[in-house]
């Protein structure tokens, strides 16, 4: 079936449509990463989004289930030059159009991403529509007027306090703001006991479980729209060791005084470099988000600035146990990379 994805500029990038097959709005980004394009679609953090992928050909290699970073996908649709219809890996499970048909998102094939990336890198992040057939300018403008994406934290946080891996040694108090599972992993396979609480938790909730450490996870959306979040860490300072990763650390940033900004196009990928500050290494990073943090107060300091831009990438408190990056460790782009920052993180409590 034919369709159109319909920037708010007036733009027209005409495809065929696979997966669901609907018309859906969202925000337009692009993602530079040439293979992970499963985890892409399972990342919590691009929830609300239409994602452009820059490589062309997606899905060579199928899905495979136990690859998931979520149950089930948030992004708004999926956008490729050319999608695999017969994958070849021994872990596939299946192709694809039938998981995004099976998740109820909407895919595009057969529109010059390159061209799409280009836009996007001019004029900046970008509301668009994916429509069947001709739509007419009314039925366009609606649909482009209905974009929300202020609740896109709560819809993909935990519902429900519950715990993981019981018998760890280290206990984190694990604020869920939109989660991939890596990140749970991670910490599991480092002894730690995750008791994992809502993004609007209280602090109260987090102090009762007396844990050894607070972490605020990665997700979507932009940090001003997690308020109540934002008001438990400052609530939690001075109490507990807090670390963060990606959304987490821009919600500590805020906590601390700081503010945060949002990026033109944003960084999607894992070919991102991040220099330390301390030691002057760069590391390849991947990296999923809009917003910066910006303007530190004196209690702050910079500890990893991103190469190709200068923005901000990790931060600390120069007295108490507080430390956060923008990217994300867990992944391995590399494939191990940043690895290592958990176990700074866990160094603060043991």
């Amino acid at each position: 079936m034919k369709a159109q994805l319909i920037l708010e500029n007036g733009m027209r990038f005409s495809g065929t449509l696979f997966g669901a097959e609907k018309n859906i709005v969202g925000e337009v980004v692009f993602t530079t990463g040439m293979t992970g394009y499963q985890e892409t679609l399972t990342d919590p953090s691009f929830a609300g989004q239409i994602v452009t992928m820059t490589f062309p050909l997606i899905g060579n290699y199928g899905i495979n289930l136990e690859d998931m970073e979520a149950k089930h996908t948030n992004l708004k649709a999926f956008v490729v030059r050319e999608k695999c219809d017969f994958p070849s890996n021994f872990r596939n499970e299946m192709n694809l159009d039938d998981f995004l048909r099976e998740e109820g998102v909407v895919g595009l094939e057969g529109i010059d991403t390159r061209a799409l990336t280009r836009v996007i890198r001019e004029t900046g992040t970008i509301k668009g529509v994916i429509m069947k057939g001709e739509p007419s300018d009314e039925d366009i403008k609606i649909l482009m007027d209905s974009l929300d994406n202020s609740s896109v934290i709560m819809k993909t946080t935990a519902k429900e306090v519950y715990v993981e891996n019981e018998t760890g040694r280290t206990h984190i108090a694990f604020i869920d703001m939109g989660a991939k599972q890596g990140i749970v992993r991670d910490f599991v396979k480092r002894d730690c006991k995750l008791t994992i609480f809502p993004a609007d938790t209280t602090p109260d909730k987090i102090e009762a479980v007396n844990p050894d450490m607070v972490f605020l996870s990665n997700g979507p959306g932009d940090p001003l729209d997690a308020p109540g979040t934002v008001d438990a860490v400052k609530a939690l300072i001075g109490k507990f060791p807090i670390c963060g990763i990606c959304m987490g650390h821009q919600i500590i940033g805020l906590a601390l005084g700081c503010k945060t900004k949002k990026l033109k196009f944003g960084h999607h990928g894992g070919n991102h470099p991040v220099k330390d500050l301390k030691t002057g290494n760069v590391f390849i990073t991947s990296q999923n988000h809009n917003y910066v943090v910006s303007d530190y107060t004196d209690e702050v300091e910079e500890t990893f600035i991103n190469v190709n831009d200068g923005t901000c990438e990790g931060i600390r408190h120069k007295t108490l146990p507080i430390q956060s990056v923008q990217f994300h460790p867990e992944a391995s782009p590399g494939p191990l990379d940043t690895g290592w920052l958990f176990d700074r993180f866990l160094k603060e409590v043991r």
